[in-house]
């Protein structure tokens, strides 16, 4: 027997080799499987950087002027910076800078850190240290802990929780912070009497001097001696509350007034004023952040262990209860569980087809070690590419998997039919491998050649399918090598068996099958004008899917984590506020399909921060998995819609929200859609956001509509009397500080013990100031012999005034962002139509705007972006065609057919139900790919049947005769592979389930394509050539 060469030839010679070589793929890719790090999204990093200032108490309007601004002017000259949005709120400013995809953000971040250092000089002493961060979404909490205590206060519960065990589970790996956040801190108060200090002409400033310079250590020096060094220390430090209080203020006459003299000094706490509970129960809050690249399940195993050890180990005592009610890694594994299943469940149904059509278990077999040592192939592939085993990953397996048999099933079909024509087994797998060595490559170089522009795309979707796209092209990849080595080498080793009786059955229904479509055929051949219009014509009819507004940029992760926001009326108190929150509270919790309940009521906690606004409150209910609860999220949120509103909570509005994907942002802002209005004046730009806002409620579309001005805070505004000051001899300053002092207090030391640290407040007695009235008896200078004691309604006027809850500034300019969530069954696409069509209508004054804040750029992005790929892909297959064939006219045939596999994709979205989305354009895009195989092997055949002398008609019905059998057996094992995917069972499914139906649909037409169009496409444009 003449060898032929070739690397499946080569193998033939050497199975030996060829085992040992597979059983090293399988080896090392096991070592790199479990070395991936795990995670639910490949990890994403924002070309964003966000600036934090906290500056306690301080109303809104006041850090816009003080802070925001400053800041603001600094960043927005930070190098390739393109945007820079603000969010100022009491106490917080928030600054947000954006760069462009691909700019390298640790050299902004340096960037902006220089702007950040250079704005600081000009902010006020009071705030506290910047912080500047990149936006990473793994900054979300993995885990978060409600811990709370049948007999501790607020105050010994967070101080323990600080000093305990935060501290053990930060240095856990992969551990990036346990921040403990809500309760009250411990703090030294001083509280002086006012009389006294008027009495003894002793001012605030006196007092706050009189501790800060009087507490403290420092450094005094060094003395030089022959051969020693000594440094030396001043100590001057007060290591207990009776040495502060005995701390010398000021002498009058021959009297030395210590602290106590002048003020109460005790160790106490400020108010509670956000309230965090976990099922009922109250207690503080724990988050837990993982490193950038950790593992997340890894992390929340870490932590779980070491929480069980400290149980154990009584450093968690019996009193204290720590709560789960947050863990990411619980849907990470779900998913995960569910994508390796519908990967497992892909490969035995691929098989199972496989015999069907084969009814050879030997070859069966071969096929199915094939696909293990072709994961693992592609498992060494990821780890050598530093990709995460995410749903990504694992989906691009499950999808690939009925790809993997493909080219494998090529060769072994032909092998098994030169076997049956009773070769030997050595010829037989020689002569079958020579006849489709080409035909698999060429099929290979498409499929990789229609992904691969993928990787090249920037933006937030090349950050989310860069690794799916790599895994797939890594399987197509790892399948061609098994396809031309260890299949054929198998083939060639193994004796050939007995058909049993499942392929004398399949035989009976191909044979019956072909007679058939050959008959057909010759009819379609006969008529082929009509056919070729006949298909066009239904293409036509399918494009208004890919035209209409029913689209999306991604589908929604049903992780069951529900978000519920309750805002009241501006100026309820904090305890009628939980009183009805606890009634809504109480609603969630008897509901049968949630697992916990996490409130928190006046304001927001995220790690050590927290807002504090009485008239708001969040609720998070986590459902249970998806596998234990009848009702989705959606369905979850329109029962309690129903319930809540029978409740007639007059003066509430809830608003009840399923986030979607956890650290994927589309839009600027929180909610599915937003709309920025911007104008010189606020005052009208609240009024057009009003306006705005009742016309989008008569959309149907929309649901939870609201405006980030119509949450307004009550606020005291005192006006000082400037000239009236000056006579009296006090400044700004003065009233300034005073007012502080009596209102929220000023830190003015610090009291460090053995193992704390502890602030020293100065503030005033509260029962004093709890009336706008009570503030005008504030004292502000003490007097004199002369003169008399200064209040402040002696220079001041106080007004109650209503101001804003938030200010937002997009690019320098105030804003007011008009947001809302999508109603049920309703998608992204069909409300920005609705809203564009209302926003048509629409008057504003000169020198005002309205503009979307994010989701209809990002699907304009969408439709340019896969318009680009999908013509790049068909152009790149057939350029690969045309190499392969050393012509155009086979390529140009087979590429014709591809548009027509949207007939099938159209009719699946269609009796699905399923929008468009990126995974949709992706699917659509790896078609153009996948459906040019068929056509490629038929088209070959027809070829070599010419070339021996066979007429066209004669060629075209022996060639799909022939390849009948194959093109049927890859269509069904691709479908059969992808189908467990497609069917969208289980946490996780549903990101890549649209790519799947997409595939299959598609896949399944294109059958028909390859069968009829493509025949009927050669004879067209062949009928007139010398071999006809």
């Amino acid at each position: 027997m003449r060898h032929s060469k070739g690397l499946a030839n080569w193998s033939i010679r050497h199975p030996v080799g060829v085992i040992m070589l597979a059983l090293s793929v399988i080896v090392i890719g096991s070592f790199a499987l479990n070395r991936l790090s795990v995670d639910l999204l490949p990890h994403i990093i924002y070309p964003e950087i966000r600036v934090r200032v906290l500056d306690s108490g301080v109303p809104p309007t006041v850090m816009e002027d003080r802070v925001t601004r400053k800041l603001e002017e600094q960043l927005a000259i930070t190098e390739d910076a393109i945007h820079v949005q603000s969010t100022t709120t009491q106490g917080t400013t928030t600054v947000d800078l954006a760069f462009e995809y691909g700019k390298d953000i640790d050299v902004a971040l340096r960037d902006a850190s220089t702007r950040l250092d250079r704005a600081r000089r000009t902010l006020p002493d009071s705030i506290d240290s910047p912080v500047i961060y990149k936006l990473d979404p793994s900054q979300i909490p993995v885990m978060e802990f409600v811990i709370s205590s049948q007999i501790r206060d607020s105050a010994a519960l967070r101080q323990w929780s600080d000093d305990v065990i935060a501290k053990w589970l930060l240095n856990l790996p992969g551990v990036a912070a346990a921040e403990v956040g809500g309760g009250v801190v411990r703090e030294v108060h001083i509280i002086p009497d006012q009389q006294r200090m008027a009495a003894y002409d002793i001012s605030y400033n006196t007092l706050s001097n009189a501790v800060t310079q009087g507490n403290g250590d420092q450094a005094a020096g060094r003395i030089t001696m022959p051969g020693n060094e000594l440094n030396s220390r001043i100590s001057g430090r007060l290591i207990s509350l009776e040495q502060l209080r005995q701390l010398p203020v000021a002498r009058r006459g021959d009297t030395t007034l210590t602290l106590a003299d002048l003020a109460n000094v005790s160790f106490s706490t400020e108010d509670e004023r956000i309230l965090i509970r976990a099922d009922g129960i109250p207690g503080i809050k724990l988050s837990i952040q993982k490193q950038p690249a950790a593992n997340t399940t890894y992390v929340a195993d870490q932590v779980k262990e070491r929480l069980a050890w400290l149980k154990q180990q009584q450093i968690i005592p019996d009193d204290i209860s720590v709560t789960q009610v947050s863990d990411q890694s619980i849907y990470v594994k779900q998913s995960l569980n569910n994508a390796t299943t519908a990967a497992i469940s892909g490969a035995l149904l691929a098989m199972a087809v496989v015999y069907l059509f084969l009814g050879n278990l030997r070859h069966t077999l071969i096929i199915g070690s094939a696909i293990p040592i072709a994961i693992m192939f592609t498992c060494v592939l990821m780890g050598l590419g530093g990709l995460t085993l995410n749903i990504m990953t694992l989906g691009g397996l499950a999808l690939g998997i009925g790809m993997l048999v493909d080219n494998t099933i090529v060769m072994l079909e032909n092998i098994s039919r030169h076997q049956q024509n009773h070769e030997h087994p050595l010829a037989a797998a020689n002569n079958a491998a020579t006849e489709v060595n080409s035909a698999i490559i060429a099929s290979t170089s498409t499929n990789l050649c229609a992904i691969l522009p993928f990787l090249f795309i920037g933006g937030l979707t090349g950050l989310l399918f860069q690794e799916l796209i790599i895994t797939i092209s890594a399987a197509i990849f790892a399948s061609m090598v098994i396809a031309l080595t260890l299949v054929p080498a198998l083939a060639a080793a193994t004796k050939p068996s007995r058909s049993g009786g499942v392929r004398h059955l399949t035989d009976r229904a191909i044979k019956g099958l072909q007679r058939i479509y050959t008959a057909i055929l010759k009819r379609f051949l006969r008529y082929r004008l009509l056919t070729l219009l006949a298909f066009i014509l239904a293409l036509i009819v399918s494009l208004p899917v890919f035209t209409s507004g029913k689209q999306i940029f991604l589908p929604a992760l049903d992780d069951g984590r529900i978000t519920i926001r309750i805002t009241a009326d501006t100026g309820i108190s904090l305890t009628e506020m939980d009183a009805r929150v606890t009634q809504l509270e109480t609603l969630f919790s008897q509901q049968p399909e949630t697992d916990t309940v996490f409130t928190l009521v006046g304001g927001s906690v995220f790690g050590r921060s927290q807002r504090e606004q009485s008239n708001r409150s969040t609720v998070i209910v986590q459902l249970k998995s998806v596998a234990e609860r009848e009702l989705s999220s959606h369905q979850w949120i329109e029962k309690l819609q129903r319930q809540i509103a029978s409740l007639q909570l007059a003066g509430f509005t809830v608003r009840m929200t399923q986030r979607g994907i956890r650290g994927i942002r589309t839009n600027s802002g929180s909610e599915d859609i937003s709309l920025r209005l911007q104008g010189p004046d606020n005052k009208t730009l609240i009024r057009l956001a009003d306006e705005l806002t009742d016309q989008l409620k008569a959309l149907p579309q929309l649901r939870n509509l609201s405006h980030s001005a119509e949450d307004r805070l009550n606020e005291l505004s005192i006006s000082l009397d400037r000239v009236r000051a000056n006579q009296l001899g006090i400044d700004l300053a003065d009233l300034i500080e005073a007012t502080q002092i009596a209102l929220q207090g000023k830190v003015i030391s610090e009291f460090i013990t053995e193992d704390h640290a502890y602030d020293i407040r100065l503030r005033l007695a509260e029962q004093h100031f709890n009336t706008p009235e009570s503030i005008e008896t504030l004292l502000l200078f003490p007097g004199t012999g002369s003169s008399p004691p200064v209040h402040l309604s002696d220079v001041a006027s106080i007004q109650l005034i209503e101001s804003p809850a938030s200010i937002q500034r997009d690019n320098q300019m105030r804003i007011v962002e008009v947001s809302a969530s999508l109603a049920p069954n309703i998608t992204l696409g069909e409300a920005l139509s609705a809203i564009n069509t209302l926003r048509d209508k629409v008057v504003l004054p000169e020198g005002y705007s309205v503009y979307d804040g994010g989701s209809e750029k990002v699907l304009a992005e969408q439709n340019k972006l896969t318009t680009m790929l999908l013509g790049l892909a068909l152009f790149l297959v057939f350029v690969v065609m045309a190499i392969q064939y050393e012509s155009l006219r086979n390529p140009l045939i087979i590429i014709f057919g591809v548009p027509f596999a949207a007939i099938g994709v159209a009719a699946g979205l269609w009796l699905t139900g399923i929008p468009l989305s990126m995974p949709v354009w992706l699917g659509v895009i790896m078609l153009t790919g996948i459906v040019v195989n068929n056509a490629i092997l038929l088209v070959e055949y027809v070829e070599i049947a010419r070339d021996k002398g066979s007429s066209i008609s004669e060629a075209i019905l022996e060639a799909a005769r022939l390849r009948l059998r194959p093109i049927i057996m890859t269509t069904l094992s691709t479908v059969a592979g992808m189908l467990p995917l497609a069917l969208g069972w289980g946490d996780g499914a549903e990101m890549l389930q649209p790519l799947a139906i997409t595939v299959i649909w598609g896949l399944s037409f294109s059958m028909l394509v390859s069968l009829v169009l493509i025949p009927v496409t050669y004879h067209l444009v062949n009928h007139r050539s010398s071999k006809a």
